[in-house]
């Protein structure tokens, strides 16, 4: 039986009135992650509730649990919600979440949330932004001339909620004993760089501490929007 040590953290940080970052940390179905709501857009903490509910809500009653299809009813039900809530523009948050089962982690990923994994000191990063930066990387290495404004880089290609198809890809990576896994919303990962991160998940720290120390890092660097962290270790696969 795999056992994990797990820890969530939150701030609304030092500049925004409102925390519109939500997490999901449920250790009996062994699914965590993390959802941003869509700054631009109103209702970005509906969204991102909705989303979190709507995946483990799923996740909950399926005997074969299915994180793409959770995914997909997550958007469906945002988009409902956005309906309501913002009939123009509707709403959207981004998603980032993982469930460990079978020595293996699923990771489905919308927007530009992250999931990180360090092992024996390296740190990877096993999701991919959906931002208008990797589109063009990606157009372009088809021998596509396309011209990238800086002002559109981190601009998001999808999100969860708005009106189009998506069925997210899962990734599935084989677990390993003491590997460290952070999903964090882009308060963290764009105050902190990823060489950092990986000094913070290597300390040899317990993860709530951990945790607390990196929120703490990216409040002392101006904290200008909200910071959410879930971290998982896995004592034994």
């Amino acid at each position: 039986m795999m056992q994990l040590e797990t820890s969530a953290l939150t701030d609304v940080g030092k500049v925004r009135s409102n925390n519109e970052d939500r997490y999901l940390l449920d250790d009996a179905l062994r699914l965590y992650g993390v959802a941003d709501g869509i700054g631009g857009l109103p209702g970005g903490e509906q969204a991102a509730q909705r989303a979190v509910d709507t995946v483990r809500a799923h996740l909950l009653k399926q005997g074969t649990p299915d994180l793409s299809q959770a995914v997909t009813l997550a958007n469906e039900a945002v988009g409902q919600l956005g309906e309501k809530l913002s009939p123009g523009l509707g709403i959207g948050t981004t998603l980032s979440v993982g469930r460990f089962a079978n020595g293996v982690i699923e990771i489905a990923n919308v927007g530009d949330s992250r999931c990180y994994r360090l092992r024996q000191g390296e740190l990877t990063c096993l999701t991919e932004d959906d931002s208008v930066e990797n589109d063009v990387k990606r157009r372009r290495a088809k021998g596509e001339l396309v011209f990238l404004r800086e002002s559109q880089r981190h601009a998001l290609t999808q999100c969860v909620g708005q009106p189009m198809p998506l069925t997210p890809p899962v990734a599935r990576h084989p677990v390993e004993p003491e590997d460290m896994y952070l999903f964090a919303t882009d308060g963290i990962t764009g105050m902190i760089p990823d060489h950092e991160l990986a000094q913070y998940l290597d300390s040899g720290h317990s993860v709530e501490t951990i945790l607390e120390s990196i929120i703490s890092e990216g409040l002392a660097r101006g904290g200008n929007d909200n910071l959410t962290g879930v971290l998982v270790r896995v004592l034994s696969a």
